[in-house]
C-alpha cells in the first residue's frame, strides 16, 4: 500500500457528494453508475485515537464498493510506507483495513486519512492521533565548551501538547455558572436541590426546560460511543480516605478512549490502585479513584469517552475543620442514636457515611444542620443490631469517626433517643465560634478601612459606614442564614495553643470550658435580598438574639427614619423595614446595625410593563366595522424602558404593510386595518415587554357583510301532482349578522324567464311550491338575505312535478319474537321515498316449500314500522317481505328475512360431549365432538356450534366461526406454533347459547410429540476431507415440538468459524475453509420434552501425505532382506497415516505390494531368491491416499551355480509431480436471471493444487450463496438462483508448491 493516492485518469467528471457516513467525503468519476456497479463508500470508518507513548496505535476501517475498493493510507506531516514503524494490512474474517503504528512517538501526533478507491470513484475520511507524553527525556551535558550549540528548533518540532479540554466559560454577573448546568445534566434528579443549595440557586424550576433541552442534546453525543449509561454516582471521600466517583457505563467499542480532565487539563490515570489517580472497571461499573487527596485536587472534573461527555463532578475542599468531632454511642435496640459536631466555618452539609456506603437523609436516617450552619447533627431512627458499627463524619478532606453499640432493651421498652453530648453545650460551642469569626472579620474590615483612609488620605473617620467590599459577605443568602458568619480567614486547623487546648477538653470531658465570655447580640437570621415592583410594597426583615436589643437602619450608608417615607417596625428580636409605595430612587443597599453587628441586603425595584384599568377595558370590547371599512386599536401603557411592542392577530404576528399601520410612542401604541374584508375578522393582541415583565391585551375585530350563498344540494322532500317541496342547507358564513330570509326564484324548463315567487323567513331553509303543473319540470335559484345585502343564489338541480316515481326498498324485515301461534316483525323505512311522503306498507308472508306470496295486511296499508302476524300455522316455516306505498303506489318489495319457525321459543342446549382433539401441528387444532343430548322443556335441540379459543395470557375468548357451523367437527386455524390456548365449543339454537365444554388442560399448537429421530439410515459416520476445502454435514431428523439442536467437536463447542443452521427437520453444519484442526469427533444432539438423540460422525481434515525418508536395507538371515526408513513429516500430525511396501525383482518386472497397514518404520521381506537383483518402493498412505515412493538401492545375492548374467537395460525413476495447469478451462457464459448457472473447468498437477474461486477479485471458498465442488480434478461452481449481483469477471486460482496458474470468465446476467 502506498500513502498517496490519484485521481482515475480515465475519469472525465469529479462529483462531490456526501456519504450517509459522517465525516466521509465521495468523489464520484462518472456521471452515471453503470448497473449493479458503486463507488467507495466506508460501512465504518476509523476512530480517533489517544495513546501513549510507547504503545501501539491501531486504526481499523471498513469500505464497501463495486468492484471492491483498494485501500491505501496516508497523513498530512509525512508519508506511512516505513515498514518499521507502520503496517498496514487486511482481516479477511472480519472484512477490516488495519493501520498499525508499531511504537509510537510524540512526532507520530498527527491527522491521518484512509482512502479506498475504485474505477467509479474515491472515497476519503481522516482521523486524528493524540500522543500522552510519559515524561520528559534530559539528555546528560557536557562540560565541554566546545560541543556545537543544540538545535531547539528540531527540539521543538518533538513537543507535545499536552492534550486538553475547552474549557468550560467563567460565570458573568447574573448569569447561571455553567458548571451548574454540566453537574445537573447527568445527575439524578433527587440530588438537583442539594447540587443548586452548593451554587446559591435555591428555586431551580425555571432551568428544567433548558436542562433538558441540554440533557437530549447530550444523549444524542454519548449514544455515538456509548450503548448504556446510568447509575451515575459523584464525587465523595470515602472512610478510608480516597475519592471516588463511578457510573455504570457500556461503549460500543470497547477499544473507545476513556480520558479524565481536571479543570480542562487531562489526567493520565492507571489500572493500579497505588497510582495517585486510578480506573477500577468491573464490568460494565467504572470506579476513579485519587489517593490520598489534597487542597491541590479540588477542581472540576469531566469524564470523556471519545469526544463525548458522559460524567461532571465537582470536588471542593473547604477550608473548614472540626471544633468538636463525633463521639461513639452506645443504645438500646429502638432507641435513636444522635452523633453531632460543631465545625470552625459554616458550612451547608457534609458527608455522613458507613463503611461501606453514603447516608441519605430519609427514613431511617434523619440529618439536620443548624441556622447558622455549625452544628451537623445525624439521628439513626430505631435502632437495629444491624446498625451496629462505624459512622463517619467527612468535611472536604477532613474525617470525624465514631462507633455505634446497640444493645438489646432488657426492659424491652426503648427510649426515645440517646446522645453523648449536651445540646446546650454544643450550642455555646458554635456561639463562641461565631463570635470569633466575626472578630475576625471585623478586624478585616478594620484594617481595609485604614487603608483606605491611608491611601485616599483624606483624614476621614476609620469607623465608616461598614458598606465597603464586605457588602456581598454581609448578605442573607435567602434561606434565614446570616452571611455574617461566612469568613474568608483562616479556620480553625489555624488555632492557639489555648484553643487546642479547649478542643482537647470538649473531647475528654465537659464540651463548656472553663470561662465562658459573653459574645453579646448575634444575628438569629439576618437580612435577604428582595425584589419588588414599582407602586408595590417591599419589606426587609432580621432577627437578633436578643429581644432588649435597639438597632438602627441605613439606606446607602445614610440613617433611615419614619421620616423618610419608611416604616420602622420592632416586634420584639423581629426588626422590620417596610416601603409601603415603593419607588425607583428606593433601590438602594440597605443596613441593620444593632450593638455592632451588621447585616446588608439589596432592594431591587423593578417597572413591568402596566395598563390602565380603564383603558384595558375600552381595548378588549370587540371592534365591529362593515367590509371596506377602517379598524383601529389605541392602548395607552406605562413601565420601564426600553419597551418592545408586538401586534398579533389569530397568533401571527402584524408587522407595517401597505393595509397594516402601525404607531408606537413611550407611552401609547396604535394598530390600524385599512379596507378590512370578512377574512380579516379575529382576534386582535398586544404584546408589551420589557426586562421586567411581559403583559398582553386582548380584542376582537368583527367585519359585517353579506351573506355567503346557501349551501347545497337541493334535497327532494316530496314531489307530487300538485306541489313540489325541497329544502337547502343555511349559508357556511352569515356575514356576521343572521340571515333575516331567503328568496326564491323559479324558472319552468324551456323558458327563460325567472320569475320571483317571494321571500321566507331565514328560520326554515325548505319551501313547498303549491303553482304547479303536472308533468312539467322546474329549476329553481335560493339566496340568503340579512342586514347587510344579499347573497349570490344557489340554483337546483331539474325537478320534475306530477310524474309517478315509486319509492324504494324497506330494510328486510327482522323477526323480534316467534311462537307457535304469532310472529312478530320490524323493518326500517326506504331511503327513497320516491318524492313524496310514505303512506303505509304491504307485508306480504311465503310458506316455505311454495312459490306464492300472499298479503298479510287485508285491510290496507300498515302506517308503522312493525307488526305481529297471527294468521300462522303452528310449526310450519315462513318467509316474509314488505314495500313501501307513497303518492305514486307501492315500490319494490325488500328481501325475505331469514326463515322463521311458529313454535314457541326454544331452550338453549346442554354441553357437547365427547370433545376431543383428533389432530394438531403448528398452525390448526382439528376438534371433534358429540352433539348434546335434547331434554324436554330444559335443554332444545342444538342448530348449530360455535368454538372459542383463548391463550393463556389473555384473560378474554375469542369466537373463531362468526357463524355457527352444523357439523360437529372444526378446524382452528391461525394459531402461533408452540403457543398454549385454551379451547372450548358452545352449542346453540334460537333460544341462546348453551354452556361451554372446554378441555380440563390446555393444548399446545404443535404436532403430536415424537421422539426425535435420525431418517438417514445410510448416513455418513466417518469423513474424509482435503484441507481447504468445504465440509458440509446434512443430518436430517424427525421430532416434535421442534427440538434444541447442539454440537460439540469432541465434547466441546464448536469454533466461531464452523456455520451451524437449523431448520424443522434438519440440520447443517459448514466449514468453508477446513484445516487439519477442523478433525475430530462431532456429536448433534437433537433434544425436545419427548426424549433426545444423538450421532457421531468422525471427520478427517487431511492432506497427500509426504513420502517417507531414505530406506535402508539390511540381510541378517539368508533368504530375507530387512528394510527401515524414516518416518514421513505428516506422521506426528496424522494418527491413521501408516506405510506400504513394494518390491520389484529382476525376473518379473512388476511391482508386487508385499505389506500394507504398517505404522511402524521397519519391515523383514521373505523369499528372497538368490540370484536376482530386488528393488523395494515404501508409500506413505492415509485417508486420501498414497505418498510418492521412497525407493532402495538395489539388493541382489549371487547364485552359487554357474555364472548367468542379464543384461538389463537401466530402469530411470520417473518423477510424476509437475506444476499445476488447466485441460479445460472456464469459458464465457450468458444466464437468464433468477435460473441456474453451472461452471466448472479441469485442473492437473502433482501434488494435486489447492483450487480458490473468485467473483470481482472476491474469496467465494466462504460464502454459502454458492456450492462449490472438486472432484478428480473437475473444478465447478453453482449458483442455485442468479441475481444482478452475480454479475461480473470469474476466476479459480489453483496452487501448489510447484507454482500457480489462473483462469477467468466473465459471467452476463440477462434479464
Amino acid at each position: 500500500m502506498t500513502s498517496k493516492t490519484n485521481q482515475d485518469p480515465k475519469a472525465n467528471v469529479a462529483i462531490k457528494k456526501r456519504s450517509r457516513v459522517p465525516g466521509v467525503m465521495i468523489t464520484q468519476y462518472v456521471e452515471e453508475l453503470p448497473v449493479g456497479k458503486s463507488t467507495p463508500d466506508f460501512t465504518r470508518k476509523p476512530m480517533s485515537v489517544t495513546a501513549q507513548e510507547g504503545k501501539k496505535g491501531v486504526f481499523k476501517a471498513m469500505v464497501s464498493g463495486e468492484p471492491a475498493p483498494t485501500v491505501t493510507w496516508g497523513r498530512n506531516k509525512g508519508e506511512v510506507d516505513d515498514p518499521q514503524i507502520y503496517n498496514t494490512r487486511y482481516d479477511e474474517r472480519a472484512q477490516e483495513h488495519i493501520l498499525e503504528i508499531l511504537k509510537i512517538k510524540p512526532d507520530h501526533a498527527d491527522t491521518y486519512k484512509c482512502i479506498a478507491t475504485n474505477e467509479y470513484g474515491m472515497a476519503v475520511c481522516t482521523v486524528g492521533l493524540k500522543i500522552i507524553e510519559v515524561g520528559l527525556k534530559k539528555k546528560g551535558q557536557t562540560a565541554n565548551s566546545n560541543e556545537p550549540a543544540q538545535d531547539f528548533r528540531r527540539m521543538l518540532k518533538k513537543t507535545v501538547v499536552v492534550t486538553r479540554k475547552k474549557k468550560l466559560p467563567p460565570k458573568t454577573e447574573g448569569e447561571i455558572d455553567p458548571k451548574l448546568l454540566e453537574l445537573l445534566i447527568n445527575a439524578p434528579k433527587k440530588d438537583y436541590e442539594k447540587i443548586c443549595a452548593d451554587f446559591g440557586v435555591f428555586d431551580f424550576r425555571w432551568l428544567l426546560k433548558r436542562l433538558n433541552q441540554l440533557k437530549k442534546e447530550r444523549a444524542d453525543e454519548q449514544a455515538k460511543v456509548v450503548e448504556q449509561l446510568e447509575n451515575v454516582k459523584q464525587i465523595e471521600v470515602k472512610p478510608n480516605g480516597r475519592a471516588e466517583f463511578s457510573l455504570d457505563m457500556k461503549l460500543q467499542d470497547p477499544n473507545s478512549a476513556i480520558n479524565l480532565y481536571k479543570d480542562g487539563e487531562f489526567v493520565p490515570y492507571g489500572d493500579d490502585e497505588n497510582e495517585k489517580h486510578s480506573l477500577k472497571k468491573t464490568g460494565t461499573k467504572y470506579v476513579f479513584t485519587i489517593k490520598d487527596p489534597q487542597p491541590e485536587d479540588a477542581g472540576f472534573y469531566q469524564l470523556d469517552v471519545e469526544d463525548a461527555n458522559v460524567l461532571a463532578t465537582d470536588f471542593q475542599v473547604p477550608d473548614v475543620g472540626f471544633i468538636a468531632k463525633i463521639n461513639d454511642v452506645k443504645v438500646f435496640e429502638s432507641e435513636d442514636a444522635i452523633f453531632q459536631c460543631v465545625l470552625s466555618s459554616p458550612l451547608n452539609r457534609i458527608t455522613w457515611s458507613k463503611e461501606d456506603s453514603s447516608l441519605e437523609h430519609g427514613d431511617k436516617h434523619e440529618i439536620t444542620v443548624s441556622e447558622d450552619k455549625l452544628i451537623h447533627t445525624l439521628r439513626v431512627k430505631d435502632c437495629k443490631m444491624e446498625d451496629d458499627g462505624a459512622y463517619y463524619a467527612i468535611v472536604g478532606i477532613t474525617t470525624s469517626s465514631a462507633s455505634l453499640k446497640v444493645e438489646a432493651d432488657p426492659n424491652g421498652k426503648g427510649r426515645e433517643n440517646t446522645q453523648t453530648r449536651n445540646q446546650d453545650d454544643l450550642i455555646k460551642l458554635a456561639l463562641e465560634q461565631q463570635a470569633k469569626l466575626q472578630k475576625q472579620k471585623d478586624s478585616l474590615d478594620a484594617a481595609r478601612g485604614a487603608q483606605s483612609e491611608k491611601d485616599a488620605g483624606d483624614g476621614k473617620d476609620g469607623s465608616g459606614d461598614g458598606t465597603g467590599d464586605m457588602t456581598g459577605e454581609d448578605e442573607g443568602n435567602g434561606d434565614g442564614t446570616n452571611k455574617n458568619l461566612l469568613t474568608d480567614g483562616d479556620d480553625g486547623n489555624k488555632r492557639d495553643g489555648a484553643d487546642d487546648e479547649k478542643t482537647k477538653r470538649v473531647r475528654t470531658g465537659p464540651l463548656v470550658p472553663d470561662t465562658v465570655t459573653d459574645c453579646g447580640v448575634q444575628f438569629v437570621s439576618g437580612l435577604s435580598d428582595t425584589v419588588a415592583n414599582v407602586g408595590e410594597r417591599a419589606e426587609l426583615s432580621c432577627k437578633l438574639s436578643s429581644e432588649t436589643s435597639e438597632g438602627r437602619w441605613y439606606k446607602d450608608g445614610k440613617l433611615l427614619t419614619n421620616e423618610d417615607g419608611v416604616t420602622i417596625i420592632k416586634d420584639g428580636a423581629f426588626h422590620r423595614l417596610v416601603i409601603d409605595c415603593c419607588k425607583k430612587d428606593d433601590a438602594a443597599v440597605y443596613r441593620f446595625e444593632a450593638e455592632g453587628r451588621k447585616s446588608e441586603a439589596t432592594l431591587r425595584i423593578q417597572d413591568p410593563p402596566n395598563i390602565d384599568t380603564d383603558a384595558l377595558g375600552k381595548f378588549t370590547k370587540p371592534v365591529i366595522i362593515k367590509a371596506g371599512e377602517n379598524a383601529e386599536w389605541k392602548l395607552p401603557f406605562s413601565g420601564g424602558a426600553p419597551m418592545m411592542i408586538q401586534w398579533y392577530k389569530d397568533d401571527d404576528e402584524l408587522l407595517p404593510s401597505l393595509n397594516v399601520k402601525i404607531e408606537t410612542s413611550a407611552t401609547e401604541s396604535k394598530l390600524r386595518l385599512v379596507k378590512c374584508q370578512r377574512k380579516d375578522g379575529g382576534e386582535v393582541r398586544i404584546k408589551i415587554k420589557n426586562e421586567f415583565g411581559t403583559t398582553e391585551a386582548i380584542s376582537k375585530l368583527i367585519v359585517l357583510d353579506k351573506p355567503t350563498p346557501p349551501q347545497g344540494p337541493v334535497d327532494i322532500i316530496e314531489s307530487a301532482v300538485t306541489s313540489v317541496e325541497f329544502k337547502w342547507k343555511p349559508p357556511k358564513d352569515d356575514g356576521g349578522c343572521p340571515v333575516t330570509n331567503y328568496i326564491i326564484d323559479r324558472q319552468q324548463l324551456g323558458r327563460h324567464k325567472w320569475s320571483n315567487l317571494g321571500e321566507i323567513p331565514g328560520s326554515n331553509p325548505s319551501y313547498k311550491d303549491t303553482d304547479v303543473n303536472p308533468g312539467r319540470r322546474y329549476c329553481y335559484r335560493i339566496r340568503a338575505k340579512n342586514s347587510e345585502g344579499i347573497s349570490d343564489y344557489l340554483q337546483s338541480e331539474d325537478i320534475p312535478a306530477g310524474v309517478l316515481r315509486y319509492p324504494g326498498s324497506p330494510t328486510a324485515p327482522k323477526v323480534v319474537s316467534a311462537f307457535k301461534d304469532c310472529i312478530s316483525l320490524t323493518w326500517c323505512p326506504p331511503c327513497d321515498t320516491g318524492g313524496s311522503n310514505i303512506m303505509g306498507y304491504n307485508l306480504e308472508k311465503n310458506k316455505k316449500g311454495t312459490n306464492y306470496w300472499s298479503l298479510v295486511n287485508q285491510g290496507g296499508p300498515i302506517t308503522d314500522t312493525k307488526l305481529a302476524v297471527k294468521d300462522v300455522i303452528e310449526g310450519a316455516m315462513y318467509e316474509f317481505r314488505v314495500s313501501a306505498i307513497n303518492l305514486s303506489g307501492a315500490g319494490h318489495p325488500s328481501l325475505p328475512c331469514d326463515t322463521v319457525i311458529a313454535r314457541d321459543p326454544m331452550k338453549p342446549p346442554g354441553k357437547v360431549t365427547d370433545l376431543k382433539l383428533t389432530s394438531s401441528n403448528y398452525t390448526t387444532f382439528s376438534l371433534a365432538w358429540t352433539k348434546p343430548k335434547e331434554m324436554k322443556g330444559v335443554e332444545d335441540e342444538a342448530q348449530g356450534y360455535y368454538v372459542e379459543i383463548r391463550p393463556i395470557e389473555n384473560l378474554e375468548w375469542t369466537r373463531c366461526n362468526a357463524i355457527p357451523i352444523t357439523l360437529t367437527s372444526y378446524n382452528v386455524p391461525g394459531l402461533k406454533a408452540m403457543a398454549t390456548y385454551w379451547v372450548r365449543v358452545i352449542a346453540t339454537n334460537y333460544g341462546g347459547d348453551g354452556e361451554p365444554q372446554g378441555f380440563d388442560n390446555y393444548i399446545i399448537a404443535m404436532p403430536p410429540p415424537v421422539k426425535p429421530k435420525f431418517k438417514d439410515r445410510k448416513m455418513k459416520t466417518f469423513v474424509v476431507v482435503r484441507s481447504g476445502n468445504t465440509v458440509r454435514l446434512n443430518i436430517n431428523f424427525e421430532a416434535s415440538p421442534f427440538p434444541q439442536i447442539s454440537w460439540l467437536k469432541d465434547g466441546n463447542p464448536v469454533s466461531k468459524h464452523v456455520t451451524i443452521t437449523n431448520s424443522d427437520n434438519g440440520s447443517q453444519l459448514l466449514i468453508p475453509t477446513s484445516e487439519r484442526s477442523d478433525s475430530g469427533i462431532y456429536t448433534i444432539t437433537v433434544k425436545n420434552i419427548v426424549g433426545q438423540a444423538s450421532i457421531n460422525i468422525e471427520i478427517r481434515v487431511t492432506d497427500d501425505p509426504k513420502p517417507p525418508g531414505p530406506v535402508e536395507l539390511e540381510q541378517n538371515i539368508p533368504g530375507t532382506v530387512t528394510l527401515s526408513w524414516t518416518p514421513s513429516p505428516d506422521e506426528k500430525r496424522d494418527d491413521r497415516l501408516h506405510y506400504m511396501v513394494s518390491k520389484r525383482d529382476s525376473f518379473k518386472l512388476t511391482w508386487r505390494i508385499v505389506a500394507d497397514n504398517l505404522f511402524n518404520n521397519k519391515f523383514t521381506v521373505i523369499n528372497i531368491l538368490p540370484g536376482r537383483e530386488y528393488n523395494f518402493r515404501v508409500c506413505a498412505k492415509n485417508d486420501m491416499g498414497p505418498s510418492p515412493p521412497s525407493e532402495s538401492p538395489v539388493f541382489g545375492t549371487k547364485k552359487e551355480k554357474g555364472k548367468f548374467k542379464v543384461n538389463m537395460p537401466e530402469t530411470k525413476p520417473f518423477d510424476f509431480q509437475s506444476p499445476p495447469s488447466f485441460i479445460v478451462p472456464l469459458k464465457r457464459r450468458t444466464a437468464p436471471q433468477g435460473y441456474e448457472c453451472y461452471m466448472s473447468c479441469a485442473v492437473t498437477g502433482d501434488p494435486a493444487p489447492r483450487v480458490t474461486w473468485y467473483h470481482n477479485n472476491i474469496s467465494l471458498n466462504t460464502n454459502t450463496h454458492y456450492h462449490i465442488t472438486n472432484v478428480c480434478g473437475v473444478c465447478s461452481l453453482l449458483i442455485l438462483r442468479v441475481g444482478p449481483t452475480d454479475d461480473g469477471e470469474y476466476k479459480v486460482a489453483i496452487e501448489n508448491k510447484l507454482g500457480t496458474s489462473e483462469s477467468s470468465m466473465t459471467l452476463n446476467v440477462r434479464e
